[in-house]
């Protein structure tokens, strides 16, 4: 006697129909922001995967959307890989990120900042990698994701909103434009039905967080050489 199938999940987990959001057998962390999550498939950030952020000008508030995030994962280390300018120790210690958790990545070229965070995704040691990128190839893209999936790690590019015209292997891609409030989140990409509304997301007002006047505290932001991660690092 066959069987009869009921649904797409039944034939693979990572199957689901194109009218609803996909379940997987994946991780999660929960984005903080119950009207973002409920859009999210599995209810949240994926771990072990490539998320675009993709933004008018990097600092418009993705380090605030990722506040309830970065703050969940307990005291495993943030990577921050060529931020746009200084991480503000004031500001991030205002919205709870402890500077002892956070590793400084430098690169004086784009190559060897993709490198750096392959590097830091394979190694599986960081709590969260977030990765401001003005270009990557696919190829690029296609091996950090790759990365991404050998860890549990929750790995963000920040990257301009003209990418969104790109293709991407990241399984979540959102656009991000700054409001009075916070952010308008656009959802460019998700495992399910497109959603053509924005979300408004009300942000929490903070200090500064990336500044090229920035004021580190006493001890500074961990600064990790690139191709010498496992033996430079400067605190």
């Amino acid at each position: 006697m066959s069987t009869i199938v009921t649904s797409a999940e039944e034939i693979h987990p990572s199957l689901w129909r194109a009218s609803q959001l996909a379940h997987g057998r994946g991780c999660t962390v929960d984005t903080g922001y119950p009207a973002l999550s409920t859009e999210l498939p599995d209810g949240g950030w994926p771990l072990g995967a490539l998320i675009d952020l993709l933004v008018q000008q990097a600092g418009v508030g993705e380090m605030r959307l990722l506040r309830p995030a970065l703050s969940s994962l307990g005291e495993r280390p943030i990577a921050l890989v060529q931020p746009p300018h200084i991480p503000d120790g004031l500001g991030l210690g205002y919205i709870g990120l402890s500077l002892n958790r956070l590793l400084q990545i430098k690169s004086p070229q784009t190559a060897d900042a993709l490198w750096s965070a392959e590097q830091i995704l394979r190694a599986g040691s960081c709590g969260a990698l977030i990765l401001w990128a003005q270009h990557a190839k696919s190829s690029s893209l296609r091996r950090l994701h790759l990365a991404a999936q050998s860890s549990e790690t929750l790995f963000i590019m920040v990257r301009p909103l003209t990418a969104a015209q790109d293709s991407s292997p990241a399984l979540l891609r959102l656009a991000l434009r700054p409001a009075a409030e916070g952010l308008m989140v656009d959802i460019v990409k998700r495992r399910g039905p497109t959603r053509a509304e924005p979300l408004s997301i009300s942000l929490q007002p903070t200090p500064v967080l990336l500044s090229r006047h920035a004021r580190l505290s006493r001890r500074p932001l961990a600064e990790v050489i690139p191709r010498s991660l496992p033996a430079e690092v400067a605190v």
